[in-house]
């Protein structure tokens, strides 16, 4: 059984990974039912939070069906790192996580995110004074390093560690390889290894089936694996792993009617959550990924992103179900 504190989450977890503009509770619906074990939000901005930013503030929702589930934090300033610590623990998620992971410039050129890779000893202060500032288990998402000179994770593994924090997701790539080339797993595995590593360890990156996810589960030892963007649009590769895993046998993919009823309750909470005009602005970019390798999907697509109501989506999408189930 693999537990982060308290928190049990089976014989091999499978976590839905932190992305911006993606990981919001309509999202996470549709991944949860598709069988995600631990998720997490959207990633929040310390100062962003401090400030009281509406954008941070919203993301702070969880809803008691998505336990258990982790507020991730970035920043670059330790006392703001602290205080936000604080005030997330107050919307009573499950863990605290921090992102020492993210590579785009916006984060890492203001000192945050993968950034923290290049000053370990400010990041192992953060870590510790996020750990004290809540009850809360602590974890961390990071990268093997900054560049291909500096993959220091076998490092900061034991020293994140020995500051309190619970459990270790690594992202098998540098913050210089953003997210071009393969993963590199073989870190992942030496942290894993490691006589002196008692927290649970997760793999990220390119993990895309469950042929994969059985390999480099037994390759690497890793006590469970994040996937992020194979989830996009296809919430159903949780339980084909885990399917996979149990049995040997893969599962048949989701029909086209599965496909239509669950893109449908996306939207109808995104709708729901965000009004209507941001809602449906806002799953613009799921569609694509849905019907992903469906001939002749393409005029589909282009009504589906100008239509501007929540009738005529659905409209759309109920001629979808027709047109596809008839050439079945």
């Amino acid at each position: 059984m693999v537990k982060i504190g308290q928190i049990e989450l089976g014989e091999f977890p499978l976590l839905l990974a932190p992305m911006e503009d993606v990981s919001d509770p309509p999202f996470r619906a549709v991944c949860k039912a598709g069988g995600a074990d631990l998720m997490y939000t959207e990633f929040i901005s310390s100062e962003g939070l401090i400030r009281d930013a509406i954008k941070s503030k919203q993301k702070l929702d969880i809803f008691e069906y998505e336990r258990p589930i982790g507020i991730q934090l970035f920043g670059s300033n330790i006392e703001t790192m602290r205080i936000s610590a604080q005030i997330a623990t107050q919307a009573n998620p499950d863990l605290i996580d921090i992102n020492y992971g993210c590579p785009v410039k916006q984060v890492a050129c203001k000192g945050a995110g993968a950034a923290l890779l290049q000053d370990i000893p400010k990041m192992v202060r953060m870590t510790e004074a996020v750990v004290k500032a809540t009850h809360l288990p602590v974890t961390v998402k990071t990268r093997l390093g900054w560049d291909e000179n500096t993959k220091n994770i076998e490092e900061v593994a034991e020293r994140l560690q020995d500051v309190g924090i619970q459990a270790l997701t690594i992202h098998g790539r540098t913050r210089i390889q953003m997210y071009k080339g393969e993963a590199d797993w073989t870190l992942i595995g030496k942290v894993k290894e490691n006589p002196r590593i008692k927290i649970p360890i997760f793999g990220n990156g390119d993990i895309d089936s469950p042929q994969k996810a059985f390999a480099y589960k037994n390759r690497y030892g890793v006590d469970g694996i994040m996937i992020g963007r194979a989830s996009i649009g296809y919430p159903w590769i949780f339980r084909e792993i885990k399917h996979f895993l149990q049995t040997g046998e893969l599962l048949p993919p989701p029909t086209i009617e599965e496909r239509i009823k669950t893109c449908l309750t996306h939207l109808q909470f995104s709708v729901k959550w965000k009004g209507e005009r941001l809602g449906i602005l806002e799953m613009r970019r799921h569609y694509a990924s849905y019907f992903k390798g469906f001939e002749n999907f393409k005029s589909f697509r282009m009504r589906l992103v100008q239509a501007d109501t929540e009738s005529e989506i659905i409209h759309i999408l109920d001629e979808i179900e027709q047109f596809y189930t008839t050439l079945a």
